[in-house]
């Protein structure tokens, strides 16, 4: 919004100072800064209010250190991370952008199902919350919207420079020799994405199906992105058991998000680290900032010991969002590197429940691999403070993070 009025009074009234706001840089740090002063502004006064209305965590005692003293906690917080993050978005992205659209979307849909979830939880005290069919359903349903925009979209394209020739531009009649001289180019639609740690690191999902079938892409398309956008926004859900520790990892992924969304819309650096130039996808650096912002901002009351709860409101939006991010920059095979802590807790759960039914199927006895599922847990029942485990995955987020931006020149 902010954008618009702000090139209207530089292109109308030469306004002093307007243009600033044409540069990504400058509203992506606006977009932070706001976005970190609504977290603890509103964060503050949504607390408050959930406290009043008695709107706390349904705590279920299973064993673990520090459990029962979170009873009563206030939860649906991820409120404030939405707020967060739309607010700025709305403000200093540029509002028809096909991708910024989409992030908003994402994050409103979600947010939503998470909401409707944390709302059964606490309102009507069922512990179950929304049936898993319907989150399901309504993970599914962002993934088709996501998937068929990105296929069919006239905005989503790639822009590939023709090497070799270049384009006359205009030429001196005397001399008959072109004075200016342009690199040509086309955007075309493409499916492709970056594959890590390859030196020829692009790989389009037409390869999958025999030539005669290619026209049909668009079904294998959607059918990757739903089950990407799904599994990671169960992860980001799962990984939500303790104080801080979905946040702050969150916050490190949006982070090398933000940096790879800079580098891909930008034609310089995307020309000099050798990866493809995605036209617009610039403008998602605001949307990573005030992502980012969101989570740290909602860190400072999330953090141990917790003053509020994300709940599915937040948790179920945090990895969506990250999971439409990676597709829309096309690194979503960097997934299970960067999101390494999603998927390793996703594997946690799956692992023990399969050998669970397994082992009491063959011996007549359910048995674990880990004391608990997940992951963190696992380490909470081998009496590490919370605080603790959190911390050690953080650094490990950061690690994933740090390799995943190596696989720019590491192929």
């Amino acid at each position: 919004m902010l954008y618009y009025i702000f090139d209207f009074l530089e292109r109308e009234y030469d306004f002093l100072g307007a243009q600033v706001f044409q540069y990504i840089s400058f509203r992506a740090g606006s977009a932070a800064f706001l976005s970190l002063i609504i977290s603890l502004l509103i964060g503050k006064k949504i607390i408050r209010y959930l406290q009043k209305r008695q709107i706390g965590e349904i705590v279920r005692n299973l064993g673990l250190q520090g459990q029962i003293e979170k009873k009563g906690t206030p939860t649906m917080g991820g409120i404030i991370i939405i707020a967060a993050i739309v607010i700025p978005t709305l403000l200093f992205a540029q509002l028809d952008n096909i991708y910024v659209i989409l992030m908003l979307v994402a994050t409103l849909w979600l947010g939503f199902i998470g909401f409707m979830d944390d709302y059964i939880k606490v309102f009507r005290k069922n512990k179950e919350g929304l049936a898993g069919r319907f989150k399901i359903v309504g993970q599914v349903g962002l993934g088709l919207i996501v998937g068929l925009t990105l296929y069919f979209h006239n905005d989503v394209v790639v822009r590939q420079f023709l090497v070799g020739d270049r384009l006359e531009i205009e030429v001196d009649e005397e001399l008959a020799e072109p004075i200016t001289e342009l690199t040509p180019y086309q955007d075309v639609k493409s499916t492709s994405a970056t594959i890590p740690f390859v030196k020829q690191n692009e790989f389009d999902y037409a390869n999958l199906l025999p030539q005669g079938l290619r026209d049909y892409t668009w079904v294998v398309y959607v059918l990757v992105v739903i089950f990407i956008v799904t599994a990671v926004s169960n992860g980001a859900n799962i990984t939500d058991g303790i104080d801080g520790l979905a946040a702050g990892v969150s916050a490190i992924i949006g982070l090398t998000l933000a940096i790879f969304a800079y580098v891909s819309g930008n034609v310089i650096f995307s020309d000099y680290l050798n990866i493809m130039y995605i036209p617009n996808t610039g403008e998602l650096v605001v949307f990573c900032s005030a992502f980012v912002g969101a989570c740290i901002g909602f860190l400072w009351f999330n953090a141990y010991p917790a003053q509020v709860f994300m709940g599915d409101t937040g948790s179920l939006s945090l990895g969506g969002i990250i999971a439409v991010l990676a597709f829309s920059l096309r690194k979503e095979w960097l997934i299970p590197v960067l999101c390494g802590i999603f998927l390793i807790e996703n594997l946690s759960v799956m692992l023990q429940v399969s050998y669970f039914k397994y082992t009491k199927k063959k011996y007549g006895e359910g048995r674990r691999i880990f004391k608990m599922s997940p992951l963190h847990h696992h380490y909470q029942k081998m009496d590490y403070h919370e605080s603790k485990i959190v911390t050690r995955f953080w650094i490990v987020g950061i690690l994933l993070a740090i390799i995943t931006l190596a696989t720019l020149k590491l192929r």
